[in-house]
């Protein structure tokens, strides 16, 4: 593997607020022999589990102050973050200035959404839980992906530390991954401090921007028509089950059979939406998003027998949606 393109990862500077995982992470580099630089919590944290860490302030030559408004920025990090490796004059220029090498940068951000969540925060809060120094150095790692690793999640660590295990460095892949992931942080990030704002400037009104940050929940077989394709998404806070108050299609887990089209779930949230409004205990059948039959019963397995009996002919191939658990009789009645 090219050492110019692949730097070893024999250096890391470590500043986070999330500390799962950290210590056994930062032990692991340690053993690896990677050199570890932090900042103020962080550095403390791993200090006092007995890891050596150089301080940040030491190398830099420069204090944390503003109440650690300012601790990171500065040309001794960003210039060993930003450093084209395979460049004679970005390494001359580390050399003739004394910046050492980053090639690992994790780094994970002040919690600003949890903090604005609360509804005691104050003005003041929020804007202390504003990351500026994190995000910076996110950003600069990820820019300069071609030769640095950039860890934003406790999740990524594993793998970071058996490519450092294997190889004594990550792979450009791996890396682009990384950075992918980095610059999706920082877009959350500075959506959610935005509609904050949105939030101050408009208090109880809509928005005037409108910010969907959407994950891919499941990619389908196809879209409306075969040649389509089509995928599922899902905003991870607004369908978690605390803010529905129950089940949805994106928290749905699949038991058995083959993926699941557009149409497929067009018939499955209008069925989902149908059966909610009866009492218990109900049944509906859906065909391409069309009522087919509908019933309530004292049991599941009547209601189930006469919603099928509404139209059974289109009840073929069709989908079903019950509000009570499938018992036996009700299981018996669908197999025939």
């Amino acid at each position: 593997m090219n050492a110019l393109l692949n730097p070893r990862i024999d250096r890391a500077i470590i500043s986070v607020s999330d500390k799962l995982g950290l210590v056994q992470f930062a032990r692991e580099l340690a053993h690896a022999g990677v050199e570890l630089f932090s900042t103020g919590g962080t550095r403390r944290h791993l200090e006092e589990a007995g890891i050596a860490v150089r301080d940040i302030a030491d190398y830099t030559g420069f204090p944390e102050m503003m109440d650690g408004r300012l601790k990171t920025l500065h040309p001794k990090v960003h210039g060993g973050i930003l450093v084209r490796h395979d460049r004679a004059d970005d390494m001359a220029a580390l050399k003739q200035h004394g910046i050492l090498t980053f090639p690992l940068v994790v780094v994970n951000l002040y919690p600003f959404e949890q903090t604005v969540a609360r509804p005691d925060v104050s003005f003041d809060e929020a804007i202390e839980n504003i990351d500026i120094g994190g995000p910076t150095m996110i950003r600069a790692a990820a820019k300069n992906h071609a030769f640095t690793t950039v860890a934003t999640d406790p999740a990524q660590y594993a793998e970071i530390v058996a490519a450092i295990r294997g190889q004594g460095c990550t792979t450009p892949e791996f890396r682009r991954q990384l950075a992918a992931a980095a610059f999706d942080r920082t877009a959350r990030y500075d959506a959610a401090i935005a509609d904050y704002f949105d939030r101050l400037s408009e208090p109880g009104l809509l928005p005037p921007t409108l910010r969907l940050r959407l994950t891919r929940r499941e990619r389908l077989r196809y879209g409306e028509n075969p040649h389509q394709q089509a995928a599922l998404y899902a905003d991870s806070h607004l369908y978690s089950n605390s803010h529905t108050g129950g089940a949805s299609l994106v928290n749905a887990r699949k038991l058995h059979g083959k993926e699941l089209s557009y149409n497929n779930l067009l018939d499955l949230d209008s069925a989902l939406a149908m059966v909610r409004m009866l009492p218990p205990a109900a049944a509906v059948v859906i065909k391409h998003n069309n009522p087919c039959g509908a019933a309530t019963a004292a049991t599941l397995s009547t209601a189930t027998e006469a919603a099928l009996a509404g139209d059974p002919q289109s009840a073929f191939g069709s989908v079903l949606g019950l509000n009570r658990p499938v018992d036996a009789d009700t299981a018996t009645v669908l197999t025939f």
